[in-house]
């Protein structure tokens, strides 16, 4: 009986040992037979039998009675979110939210939320959604969602609470600096974006925002371009590309957009990770179509991912001067597996780094000139709360846009163009980053055409 015990005992240690050298790659270092790799193995076991004697206790004597599925899901979920606040492991109701959010099919408010010290925060509201319209801002502190304090909530369950019918309302209680708590009620949409919009500023001055990277984005983006140099009655002599409170998006987006303004041979961008399908490199295309003359591209805190690609590209080619200040420093790539099941796994493989080799990841984009959130009406500060890659604790990009084709987004744009234009360009010129960046293109211009 004894020895058959041993035998089982054996059987099911060398069957679990081959499962997690198969699972995990380690057997080359298990049969090796070098002190440092016999460490490493004796300090793995070591691990694993802390974590069977956690299991073990929680088995036998928390309150409540957990099924090992759960237990282990939460084991996974916290041994992947331990790893950087943008990696998950995604049960099967996150995986189908995830596919919701990426074809806009449900109602949403349009911000990107974070986590930071177990408050939901907003990294940056986008561009003429429900929560851009209320008044939301970057550095806004979520502490309640309908009648539920936030404290204590994942943010998995604050997107959850937000999402819903499109022409529901919901309560949110928001807390900004300086200003006592306050509750805020937008009415949920269908997610939508128009991620390009022009305007001419001056003569000969235009003016540029993209608020999203989409695959579109660069074609409307010569669109753009185009009409206003049609309206201009000539080329531009410059431009202001905003790409202030822009959360990211497509990666070839952000790529296609920086080729517009380019023409010498490099790189816009590359990747670097362990293993080599993670490396790549994004080069340059010659036909920059403002032909060299002067470009300004604003971006701050809230200027993501994409944005801060382009903001990059454009700085280490020396093709535009960068104003604001310092970006968010999202440089990290994630990719999505598929697990069995309807489970998955969003993991970080690689990070950016700009033409030059400065990584973005938790550093950001630094501007050439920096500029304070100022209002020309009072020139008093405005009170902003800075929240950066490095300061959170997690992250989701709760709500993405559904994306129009760039034919159905020129027709939208162009039905109420003539009647808003005027109002915009006025509040454009009131914009403090607008207002100096147009200032600086001017002087370019005289210098230039000295």
């Amino acid at each position: 009986m004894i020895i058959s015990m041993t035998f089982l005992n054996f059987f099911k240690y060398s069957l679990f040992l081959t499962l997690f050298c198969t699972f995990f790659g380690i057997c080359a270092p298990v049969l090796a037979k070098n002190d440092v790799e016999k460490q490493k193995i004796e300090a793995f076991f070591k691990d694993l039998k802390t974590f069977t004697a956690v299991f073990s206790n929680i088995k036998q004597l928390y309150v409540d009675d957990v099924d090992n599925k759960k237990l282990f899901n939460h084991a996974i979920k916290g041994m992947v979110n331990g790893l950087d606040p943008h990696s998950d492991y995604l049960e099967p109701e996150e995986q189908k939210n995830l596919l919701e959010n990426a074809l806009g099919k449900f109602g949403g408010l349009g911000i990107i939320i974070g986590m930071k010290n177990k408050t939901i925060q907003v990294i940056s509201p986008i561009d003429d959604t429900p929560a851009y319209k209320a008044g939301i801002q970057t550095g806004d502190l979520i502490v309640k969602i309908g009648d539920k304090p936030v404290r204590g909530m994942t943010l998995e369950d604050g997107v959850g609470l937000m999402r819903g019918k499109a022409g529901t309302d919901i309560k949110i209680t928001i807390v900004r600096k300086n200003k006592k708590p306050f509750v805020v009620n937008i009415t949920r949409e269908i997610i939508t974006i128009i991620s390009v919009k022009g305007y001419l500023l001056e003569k000969n001055i235009g003016y540029i925002r993209i608020s999203s990277f989409q695959n579109p984005t660069a074609k409307l983006l010569k669109q753009t371009f185009n009409d206003l140099v049609k309206e201009n009655n000539a080329q531009l002599s410059s431009l202001i590309l905003d790409l202030r409170n822009n959360p990211g998006g497509v990666l070839n987006g952000a790529v296609d957009v920086s080729n517009l303004f380019l023409d010498k041979k490099g790189l816009v961008v590359y990747t670097k990770g362990r293993i080599p399908s993670s490396n790549l490199k994004f080069k340059t295309k010659p036909g920059d179509i403002m032909q060299g003359l002067p470009i300004v591209v604003l971006i701050n805190e809230g200027s993501v991912s994409a944005s801060e690609i382009v903001a990059g590209a454009l700085q280490d080619h020396k093709r535009a001067i960068i104003m604001g200040s310092t970006s968010f420093g999202k440089g990290s790539v994630q990719t999505i597996l598929e697990l069995q099941k309807g489970y998955g796994l969003k993991l970080t493989t690689a990070r950016y780094y700009t033409p030059n080799g400065r990584s973005i990841q938790a550093k950001g984009i630094v501007p050439d000139i920096k500029l304070k959130n100022i209002s020309l009406e009072n020139e008093a500060e405005k009170s902003v709360v800075e929240i950066k890659e490095k300061d959170l604790n997690g992250h989701l990009e709760a709500e993405n846009p559904s994306e129009l084709s760039p034919e159905e987004i020129l027709s939208t744009q162009k039905k109420n163009k003539e009647k808003q234009n005027k109002t915009i360009i006025e509040k454009l010129k009131k914009d403090y980053f607008v207002h100096e960046a147009t200032n600086l293109l001017k002087a370019l211009t005289i210098l230039n055409n000295q």
